[in-house]
């Protein structure tokens, strides 16, 4: 029988809408959930994302001071190297080399979620990949490439993840902040139908993580924007 974490899912503040303030930091989760060696692996494979998508906001100097939940300070910022597991070999070479880093984690996440039986963060991978691949083809084809050049982990893609209707909103919106925004809005909404509530199974923390991140990031993301706005005023 698979193991439930009814005093663990319990004992979390239930989380809010998007765009809300969160009711604990993702490094406050990730401490209380470090101390269970049962979820810690899986929980941190899936928070390592937003540690990698961080480290390409510093390496493009578009963040000075970021802060990491699995990887250092020092490796977010590139001047330390990455943890093993993001330095497997590509299959093919890579036009961007950071898709090499990306095909790495998503295999290891995926690989993860198969041996610890979380079904959600393999199916998350499948949707994250085939959206992220949508994606790379509709940039492509807009700048006359061969998309074949941006893909990652194919095989691991689902094949009927519903992308088209997600690129569609993503490339009518009028400014990059609005597109990232009609993804995630998608991203919540695929995992409310993915969650598993009330089964108190490793799934249920590992949507938890989710929600979590993405209520962070649109957190800190509004502010950005107020102090914008009001500098703008000043």
């Amino acid at each position: 029988m698979a193991r439930r974490y009814y005093f663990l899912l319990t004992a979390l503040p239930t989380l809010p809408e998007l765009g809300e303030a969160p009711p604990l930091s993702v490094q406050d989760f990730h401490q209380l959930l470090s101390q269970d060696p049962s979820v810690a692996a899986l929980i941190e494979a899936v928070l390592l994302e937003q540690d990698l998508l961080s480290r390409e906001a510093a390496l493009a100097g578009e963040i000075e001071r970021p802060a990491p939940v699995v990887l250092t300070a020092g490796q977010v910022r590139g001047e330390e190297p990455l943890p093993e597991l993001l330095a497997a070999a590509p299959e093919r070479p890579r036009r961007i080399g950071a898709d090499a880093m990306w095909e790495a984690y998503y295999r290891y996440v995926h690989g993860l979620a198969s041996r610890q039986g979380c079904a959600f963060a393999g199916e998350w991978v499948r949707f994250e990949v085939a959206l992220r691949n949508a994606l790379a083809t509709a940039r492509a084809a807009a700048l006359e490439l061969d998309p074949q050049e941006y893909l990652i982990a194919e095989d691991l893609a689902e094949a009927d993840a519903p992308v088209d209707e997600i690129v569609s909103a993503w490339s009518a919106a009028p400014d990059p902040l609005s597109a990232l925004r009609a993804l995630d809005q998608r991203r919540w909404r695929w995992i409310d139908e993915k969650s598993r509530y009330f089964s108190f199974a490793l799934d249920e923390l590992a949507a938890y993580a989710r929600k979590l991140v993405l209520i962070a990031r649109w957190h800190a993301l509004s502010r950005e924007q107020a102090q914008t706005q009001a500098s703008e005023v000043r």
